[in-house]
């Protein structure tokens, strides 16, 4: 009981703090390679405490010498979730707002997916987010049009000058065309994926948007967000996950 009146109201808010903190980083590094590195850390963490127990000195000067380091190589290899942490920073998720207007709007990407699929016509439709795509948006070729498919597929299409480069979606709105994005690298990236593909890993690891990807070899859909890709799509499937992704996130691309 004694215990019991010596808690204070501050400690259990301090509790639920530190509770929601955590939870909040493993969602973010849930799926990730960061999963990977944390569980390197954590066995350094436990060969240096073996080291220390068992007095092997000049074996716990070396782990502690790294410990000194620790905070910029975790800067450094978690470069792309810290990013996603800030880009995140400040969003409701508790409130989800999704009009009519903006799935039409999800509506005429998913047909545009579908008719490019079927014929084979390579595309990269980024839908923006909270985090602007302004650097992006800047190099390429600035439309500021409504969205509807007859644009997506006049865009995409061999013969068009901007054909190459990302459609970045803003809302209801396509804001510019043949905006070229950086490569992800990743060792884990399938080798059959092509540049399209790599492009799309790379804005979602650094960005909160979510992109669709249509494989100009096999007509193939697929969507990446959060550095993860979503392949071989059909159009019931894109259009569940856009949905979710949208509602859920109580924001739809706008």
């Amino acid at each position: 009981m004694d215990i019991l009146t010596r808690i204070r109201w501050q400690d259990l808010v301090d509790i639920i703090l530190v509770w929601v903190l955590l939870y909040r980083v493993l969602l973010l590094i849930k799926g990730t390679r960061a999963v990977q590195m944390l569980i390197g850390i954590g066995v350094l963490l436990v060969v240096s405490l073996v080291a220390g127990y068992f007095k092997l000195y000049t074996f716990d000067w070396l782990i502690q010498s790294f410990w000194a380091y620790i905070i910029i190589a975790v800067i450094i290899l978690f470069q792309p979730e810290i990013r996603r942490a800030l880009a995140h920073m400040g969003k409701a998720p508790f409130f989800t707002f999704t009009t009519a207007e903006e799935l039409k709007s999800l509506d005429e990407i998913i047909k545009s997916a579908a008719s490019l699929s079927a014929r084979k016509i390579g595309a990269l439709i980024v839908l923006e987010r909270d985090t602007s795509l302004k650097d992006y948006i800047e190099i390429g070729t600035y439309l500021d049009a409504r969205i509807s498919r007859e644009l997506i597929l006049s865009v995409f299409h061999p013969t068009s000058p901007i054909h190459d480069g990302a459609l970045v979606i803003n809302g209801n709105k396509v804001l510019a065309a043949g905006c070229f994005l950086p490569i992800s690298f990743r060792p884990d990236i399938d080798r059959n994926l092509g540049t399209r593909h790599r492009a799309a890993l790379a804005i979602t690891e650094e960005t909160d948007c979510v992109t669709v990807v249509v494989s100009e070899e096999t007509g193939d859909i697929s969507v990446t967000r959060e550095g993860e890709i979503e392949r071989k799509l059909d159009t019931t499937l894109l259009r569940n996950i856009l949905t979710d992704i949208f509602t859920e996130s109580g924001k739809t691309p706008q």
